[in-house]
């Protein structure tokens, strides 16, 4: 057990950290949205990095409101919220790994046709893309949906003695087979997310040696330009993966829910989600333009 003023302020730096994201989120949105009305048109990049604003605002929000309802006990409430929280969870994971996809195709030095092929495409795909993670997640969400369903349900079904078969039979198959899916809807775009980003890096870092055997100037603000993206896909990676498996650890071990050890994983876990909008935010020029935001 953690001393309650350590909980308290393990709470208080959760709320920072959800405000924080908010308002990175709403930036995100409002600046590509007011360059979209001012020149009819948004860059494949900024339509991604627009959904990507609106969900991860979606996201802290129904996040804030679950933790609460959960601790708080308002059971009934959490899991109609958890649902929002879970769509835009795994819309968030399809939306990061197509960005991924992007800068993979569009900046890597592969002659492989195929990366021709994509290159060529990939600009017009991008709206069909978005369409198509938002359909996936919604695919992807029916499961949990009905499995908060049942636990609605349960809920009104709590005068019944809890070793009832029916109440045992619906309790082990959200334990067992509703965790493993939601592992599953995560692990696949983030998977998804590892293979374009560990490509990306082996390129850049092939096209860095190639050019350290120039010795001209240009040569040299390339290798500086180069060294300076692979850091920050460095951390970007290192941040996604380390939320990435928060989320995992929280599903596997329950991180004694509704406890006090619960606020550290969420602070954990969207400190983390911080940091990973702060870059995505790096990632654009119309928004480093805008919010005067320095490369790393």
């Amino acid at each position: 057990m953690l001393p309650v003023q350590l909980t308290i302020f393990v709470i208080v730096i959760y709320l920072l950290e959800s405000l924080t994201i908010v308002v990175q989120s709403s930036l995100i949105v409002a600046v590509l949205c007011r360059e979209w009305l001012q020149v009819k048109r948004l860059s494949p990049v900024d339509m991604i990095l627009t959904s990507l604003g609106i969900c991860r605002f979606c996201l802290q929000l129904a996040s804030i409101l679950c933790n609460f309802c959960s601790y708080f006990n308002l059971n009934y409430v959490f899991w109609y919220l958890s649902t929002i929280w879970e769509f835009s969870n795994i819309l968030m994971f399809w939306l990061t790994s197509l960005l991924a996809v992007f800068y993979c195709v569009k900046v890597s030095s592969f002659t492989n046709p195929i990366f021709f092929w994509l290159r060529w495409r990939i600009s017009r795909l991008v709206p069909w893309l978005l369409l198509g993670s938002l359909m996936i997640s919604c695919v992807t969400i029916i499961p949990s949906t009905i499995s908060n369903l049942i636990q609605i349900q349960l809920i009104t079904m709590e005068h019944l003695p809890r070793n009832s078969t029916v109440i045992v039979r619906l309790e082990m198959f959200h334990q067992y087979l509703l965790s493993a899916h939601k592992l599953v809807a995560l692990g696949i775009p983030f998977l998804l997310f590892l293979a374009p980003t560990i490509l990306l890096v082996a390129s850049l870092i092939q096209h860095v040696q190639q050019m350290l055997h120039h010795n001209t100037g240009q040569g040299n603000s390339i290798v500086k330009a180069h060294s300076t993206a692979l850091r920050s896909l460095a951390i970007l990676f290192v941040f996604f993966t380390s939320y990435f498996l928060t989320i995992f650890i929280s599903f596997t071990y329950n991180l004694l829910h509704k406890g006090p050890w619960f606020w550290v994983g969420e602070a954990v876990m969207y400190a983390m989600a911080s940091i990973h909008s702060t870059l995505l935010m790096s990632s654009s020029p119309t928004l480093k333009k805008a919010l005067k935001i320095k490369r790393w």
